[in-house]
């Protein structure tokens, strides 16, 4: 086991570079390298506005990319931040000594109200240049506004509602008129719904905030100094610009729910986080003396709206008597507090700070600090000087954060892009698991993770925990590339050993046969896992060793059957006397390399079911590769199990109709041994055109000799066409058959009497029955009873041969009176051929001067020419150019060379001095040759008229114009 490990850790690291690098830091070891090759930017990055302004900044707000900021006594300054070189400056106009206290912006930013220390407040709408005084308002110093996020719109604010220093809370509406601008007062109405108190007494109302939670209930937060307010209640569905007052009403007589803390340093200030826009704010926190109360927001709850609340103390260096917070801001995961020289941010998750910025004196003093819930971003100002917080990437770090905590799902989920990080979590997880004994889980992290192999592997080893070790082993299995072969391999081979060695300790345990039956099932899935497929293959013979080493023969089976390797599993069957399991294993794959291998020992046992699957098998199978297992198996058996090899060579020979002739042989050899009767049936439907048979004859010959079959000998010496042998053959069994022979060679009269003869021999001298031999007489035309007496023996009576031989004469007369009948037809017909050929002689014809040639269409007299009896008149080279081309070959031959003779005979004699009487008998001798040779070639070329005759009849399917002249003739037409 131990060389498993070194060897997969060898294939898997061999980076010793990296380990030596890693070691020297004190790394645990991890597949990642974090190098950051530049300064990582902050989480809260501070960049200064360019922005000087002309008189001191009283108070600074933002929201949807709009901010206004006071600044002096009486100027009003507007941003859009969307268009920063643009800014709008709008005058109060006021001549007294009032300042501005707070100024409140809508999250809209279209509706600005602006508290002034007078206990008066003035109103701007983000499309007017001027303020309006809001006359019903006044008398009330405005400490909180919330406002309606969801009936405000650009020129209504919806019914929001004000908190004042006195600790009342009022309902309000400002609406601006579309036709003439503040034509009427823009604040609708101003009516007290509640008052906020402390154990003292009314307390100013710091904070106040609407939120809307489902099937319409509403949750009002109103802060003090001290206590922080709930107020829950529906609004019917219609009546929601009617404002909360039947909220408020519901708390008429008792207070609302709150939370209360004992420190104070004069007022508080809460803070909501809210993740997308339009989007209800999912956690709040409170800044007062005691710490800041942090939790989440639900708003399923019935009665409380705020949830997993818990109090952040300060940090040990803000001291509330000397340098108490002045304001508070609230991200995803920190919140930011404000001191007068310094801001810092605490992680919400430990309450650590991991962040603070200090400011230089010469700034002043930081005043305010805001966040725009639309852009997310930071805004803080002094006097002076104005500065922007940009918030990004602020859960890098989270997931460190929420593993110290052991939250590792949520770890890693804020490290799922990052996996340097998430294998320092999931390290950390497996770590924790394996700490309280959750082994299983601990595996299953250690798995996803780069830690050394080996070290996991023994340390679940030392514990003995083999389920986890196994567990393990499967996970990192399942994330190894395809390209990992060798490691692919060792961890496939340890898993089957571990899987064995877990069955093994199961089996034996009845108390764990539900664990067992589990196990199995696992293995077997792991065994038949399409990703370890190729593995499995490619060292299949190392999983068989295990296999057999463990003596799991049924696992040996089914991994057979997983890897097609169903030789082994039929041999498995066999070996066992499972024969039928065998043959269905062959039956249900069809193999036919299989069928040929098993079949010599499945038929000794099931032989019907065996043909039964050969026959089913169909034309798949090779008859002639079955044929041994036939054999042997017929040499052993009884004639009822010979029967069924039988069946399967008649299905081979009559229903797939098999020609090869080994099978044919085979079951000729099967017939003659135990189904005579089908033998000779066989034979006679195999018929006697040899060339159509596909057994062999003389085997077949004998075979049937050896068996005593003379039916079958006789029928094949009919198909060899051997006639005496099977006469001779069918004399020893019947007559009759004999007979039939005989008569075979039609073509063959002399043959045929002599077979016969051979019948009336034995007929006579074996069987001494002249009655027979006297019946072979009249069953044969072409015996005579001259042919059959020296048969006979000489005490032999003529009265046994009587009729015969009167038959015989008479015969014998019949045939002279014939032979005198065509002698004399044939005198009367030479007589009428003589006169016939005289009458041709006398026969002559007459030409016309003007007759012309009917091949060339010339005058016929202006050469020699033939006149046929038709009618047609040639010219002898029209004739003979007509008549050539449709001879036959040696015909064209002959006709050549008879016309070069005739040239020859044409040419006169270079002698000048012969001997008159010689040249009379040369020319004697020269005509008469000339007259032969032009008779000879008048035979051939004036034998018919080539219109009239068979040359045209012949020449029918010959086209009119000569296919290779075809393109000539066409193009003679064009």
């Amino acid at each position: 086991m131990a060389s498993i490990l070194d060897e997969y850790e060898d294939s898997l690291y061999r980076s010793a570079s990296v380990q030596q690098s890693r070691a020297s830091v004190g790394i645990p070891h991890s597949g990642y390298v974090n190098a950051r090759l530049e300064k990582e930017t902050p989480i809260f990055n501070k960049q200064r506005i360019d922005f000087t302004p002309p008189e001191k900044i009283n108070s600074l707000v933002v929201s949807s990319n709009q901010l206004c900021m006071s600044l002096g006594k009486d100027t009003l300054l507007r941003i859009d931040l969307g268009k920063p070189d643009e800014p709008n400056q709008v005058e109060l106009g006021r001549k007294d000594e009032a300042k501005v206290y707070k100024m409140f912006l809508d999250h809209t930013g279209s509706h600005l109200l602006i508290a002034l220390n007078t206990s008066e407040c003035l109103y701007l709408n983000r499309s007017v240049q001027k303020v309006r005084a809001l006359s019903r308002w006044k008398g009330h110093l405005i400490e909180s506004v919330g406002w309606n996020k969801f009936l405000g719109s650009e020129t209504n604010t919806g019914p929001i509602l004000v908190g004042t220093a006195q600790g009342q809370i009022y309902e309000a509406e400002i609406s601006v008129s579309e036709g003439s601008l503040f034509s009427t007062n823009p604040d609708q109405y101003f009516r007290q719904v509640y008052t906020l108190e402390e154990e003292s007494g009314p307390a100013p109302v710091c904070c106040l905030e609407i939120e809307r939670g489902i099937e319409g209930k509403f949750f009002i937060i109103a802060t003090t100094r001290k206590r922080l307010f709930q107020f829950v209640g529906k609004v019917p569905e219609g009546t929601e610009q009617q404002g909360f007052s039947s909220i408020f009403a519901l708390h008429a007589d008792h207070l609302p729910s709150f939370r209360e803390f004992p420190a104070s340093f004069g007022f508080s200030e809460i803070a909501f986080y809210t993740p997308k826009l339009r989007s209800n704010p999912r956690s709040f926190a409170w800044m007062m003396g005691n710490g800041v109360l942090y939790g989440t927001l639900d708003y399923s709850r019935p009665d409380s709206i705020l949830s997993d609340e818990r109090v952040w103390v300060y940090p040990s260096d803000i001291d509330i008597t000397v340098n108490k917070p002045i304001s508070i801001v609230l991200t995803q995961f920190h919140f930011l507090l404000l001191l007068p020289d310094r801001v810092k941010a605490v992680c919400t998750l430990n309450g650590q700070v991991v962040f603070q910025d200090l400011f230089l004196e010469k700034f002043g003093l930081l005043t305010r600090m805001i966040k725009d819930p639309t852009v997310q971003q930071i805004w803080i100002h002094t006097e002076k000087v104005v500065f922007r917080y940009h918030v990004q990437r602020e859960s890098r770090d989270v997931w460190k954060m929420y593993m110290n905590m052991n939250k590792f799902d949520l770890a890693k989920e804020y490290c799922k892009d990052r996996p340097e990080c998430l294998d320092i979590v999931l390290a950390k997880e497996a770590e924790h698991c394996f700490q309280n004994k959750r082994y299983l889980d601990s595996a299953k992290c250690y798995a996803l993770t780069q830690n050394y192999f080996e070290e996991i592997a023994l340390k679940f080893i030392e514990a003995k925990q083999e389920e986890a070790l196994m567990e393990f082993l499967i996970k990192k299995l399942s994330n190894l590339k395809p390209s990992e072969k060798t490691q692919t391999t060792l961890l496939t081979t340890w898993l089957t050993e571990l899987y064995l060695n877990w069955l093994g300790i199961l089996e034996g345990d009845p108390s764990q046969r539900n664990l067992y039956l589990d196990t199995r099932e696992k293995f077997r899935t792991f065994l038949s896992s399409p990703k370890n497929k190729d593995c499995l293959f490619n060292n299949r013979a190392s999983i068989y060793e295990l296999l057999a080493s463990h003596g799991d023969t049924e696992h040996m089976v089914y991994f057979a059957v997983i890897m097609h390797d169903y030789e082994r599993v039929v041999a498995h069957h066999c070996q066992h006397d499972e024969y039928d399991e065998a043959l269905n294993v062959l039956s249900r794959h069809r193999d036919e390399k299989l069928f040929y291998k098993f079949s010599p020992v499945l038929i000794q046992h099931i032989p019907k079911k065996v043909v039964d699957a050969w026959i089913s098998m169909g034309s798949r199978l090779d008859a002639r590769n079955l044929i041994p297992a036939l054999v042997n198996y017929s040499q052993s058996a009884s004639t009822q199990q010979i029967n069924e090899a039988i069946r399967y060579m008649e299905f081979c020979v009559y229903q797939l109709e098999e020609t090869q002739q080994a099978i044919h042989n085979y079951l000729l050899s099967l017939y003659a041994l135990c189904r005579p009767d089908s033998l000779l049936s066989y034979l006679e439907q195999a018929g006697t055109n040899p060339n159509r048979i596909h057994y062999d004859l003389k085997y077949a010959l004998r075979l049937c000799a050896e068996h005593g079959h003379h039916h079958a000998c006789v029928h094949i010496y009919k198909v060899m066409e051997l006639y005496e042998e099977a006469v001779d053959l069918a004399l020893q069994v019947d007559v009759d058959l004999a007979k039939s022979c005989a008569d075979l060679p039609e073509d063959d009269e002399e043959l045929r009497k002599k077979l016969w003869l051979k019948i009336a021999r034995h007929v006579v001298q074996e069987e001494k029955d002249v009655k027979k031999a006297m019946a072979c007489l009249s069953s044969c035309a072409l015996l005579k009873i001259e042919d059959v007496l020296p048969f006979f023996p000489d005490f032999v009576t003529i009265d046994h041969f009587k009729e015969a031989i009167c038959n015989s004469l008479e015969d014998y007369n019949k045939h002279i009176e014939e032979l005198k009948r065509e002698m004399e037809e044939a005198t009367q017909s030479a007589k009428r051929i003589r006169e016939d050929i005289q009458e041709m002689r006398n026969k002559y014809g007459s030409v016309e001067p003007q007759e012309k040639c009917a091949a060339c269409d010339f005058p016929l007299l202006n050469r020699p020419f033939y006149l046929f009896l038709c009618g047609h008149m040639f010219h002898y080279d029209c004739l003979l150019q007509a008549v050539f081309p449709n001879l036959p070959a040696y015909k064209q031959a002959k006709l050549e060379d008879l016309q070069k003779k005739l040239a020859a005979t044409s040419q006169p004699s270079k002698s000048h001095h012969r001997p008159k009487d010689a040249d009379n008998i040369s020319l004697g001798k020269g005509q008469q040759s000339r007259e032969q040779i032009k008779a000879d070639i008048d035979d051939i070329v004036a034998a018919e008229c080539v219109y009239c005759g068979e040359l045209m009849i012949r020449s029918i399917d010959k086209p009119f114009i000569d296919p290779q002249k075809y393109e000539e003739e066409m193009q003679s037409w064009l």
